[in-house]
């Protein structure tokens, strides 16, 4: 194997736009590896005007992205804003054999009609983040069809059994005698390929992509390039506040969604989790985003701070004007529908679950027709549309709606 290059040595004048721009990475991120190495690329990139390649690769495994892709989309615009150069790159290579990443089975690779139709999509939605007009947009069969049988053994050859191995998904799954099919051994070993195609200075990913981030960094060694740095970003949880952000689990929000349900949905979810969504999806600065939960602590009403994220989501995916209507359209639900006397009623258990809640209240005989209610979009919170049956609400005061006549003003206790 290969000798491991120099990494990156801060010999270039750390200015206080190069801290700017190590604060602008860091903020929202889970790891940036190496640190030190990161700083250095980004000095070195100031005193030369050389911009530096940042990489993020996305499998079209579904036709459409959810706000929680929008996570580290928000972070690669963060740095173009920098002038660096972004590549979005499209694993329509890597989508034919399946990331195995958190997987306790193999993955059933995706047809090439299911990749081309699902690709059509994901730079037109990515679009709606990432300035268009400065991105890079690649697709990783450009370099990885043209290795061959011979480019991929001689590929395979740089790295280990053992090491694949350490990869926690493929212990766990070998230590349990569940069965691990070769060609997922290749998958980090293409994805770290890209790397090496790409000469990327940083790639970025959710934390469950570490282990492939990190074999392209080892390739890049091995095939005598400067070792990316990387840069992971926590995944999002979705509107129950526990489970990731997924369309299976029905609590995701689409980038595509209407406004007023955007908006709705953003509304739902709890107080606290709200400020993981400032850090992670808002482009606010961390002091306007201390300065307002400051406010709030400070006794300002929560639901001030959650319009403000909610108008900010929706207008980036729509306009000022959408985010403005949906807004109205929220507060009209809200305010308008609701009858001057409902019943009021204290229930002890939070977080409790929807379905335990609406049962307790009265308002339905049964969890099952909770969920079943839920599934019609026949159950609102303070005027919004619940979507998720999972969902959990927190300490306080919510006004609860099961269909257009059954009410109830609920108060949440630990």
């Amino acid at each position: 194997m290969s000798a491991t290059p120099e990494p990156p040595r801060p010999s270039h004048p750390v200015t206080d736009r190069v801290r700017e721009a190590l604060a602008i990475s860091r903020r929202g991120c889970e790891e940036l590896i190496p640190e030190a190495d990161w700083l250095a690329k980004l000095a070195r990139a100031e005193a030369t005007g050389v911009p530096l390649r940042i990489k993020l690769g996305l499998d079209p495994t579904a036709p459409d992205i959810h706000i929680g892709h929008t996570v580290v989309l928000n972070k690669m615009r963060q740095l173009q804003d920098l002038g660096h150069t972004v590549i979005f790159l499209i694993g329509d290579f890597t989508s034919t054999i399946g990331d195995p990443s958190g997987r306790n089975s193999t993955r059933p690779p995706l047809t090439r009609e299911q990749i081309e139709a699902n690709a059509q999509t994901y730079f037109a939605q990515a679009g709606m983040v990432l300035d268009r007009d400065r991105t890079e947009i690649r697709y990783n069969s450009e370099w990885s069809d043209a290795l061959g049988a011979r480019g991929m053994i001689q590929l395979a050859a740089r790295y280990t059994l053992a090491r694949m191995l350490e990869r926690d998904d493929f212990t766990k799954r070998y230590r349990s005698g569940a069965p691990i099919s070769i060609h997922e051994l290749l998958y980090p070993l293409m994805q770290g390929y890209d790397s090496v195609a790409l000469r990327s200075d940083l790639e970025l990913g959710g934390t469950d992509q570490k282990f492939n981030l990190l074999v392209g960094r080892t390739l890049q060694q091995e095939y005598g390039q400067e070792p990316q740095c990387i840069l992971t970003m926590p995944l999002l949880e979705g509107l129950d506040g526990v489970e990731k952000m997924s369309k299976s689990k029905n609590n995701y929000i689409g980038i595509t969604e209407d406004a007023n349900t955007m908006f709705a949905k953003t509304m739902s979810i709890g107080d606290e989790q709200m400020w993981r969504w400032y850090t992670l999806l808002s482009f606010r600065s961390e002091a306007d985003i201390g300065a307002l939960r400051a406010e709030v602590s400070g006794g300002r009403n929560p639901m001030d701070a959650k319009v403000m994220l909610a108008r900010e989501i929706t207008a980036r995916f729509h306009d000022a004007a959408a985010a403005d209507a949906a807004e109205q359209d929220f507060r009209r639900r809200a305010a308008g529908g609701i009858p001057d006397r409902i019943p009021e009623l204290t229930l002890a258990g939070a977080p409790l679950a929807i379905g335990q809640l609406l049962r307790q209240a009265g308002l339905v005989p049964s969890t099952s027709e909770a969920m079943r209610l839920v599934e019609q979009g026949g159950v609102r919170v303070d005027g919004g549309v619940v979507a998720d049956k999972g969902l959990k609400l927190d300490a306080g005061t919510v006004v609860v709606q099961v269909g257009k006549r059954k009410f109830a003003r609920v108060t949440l206790t630990a």
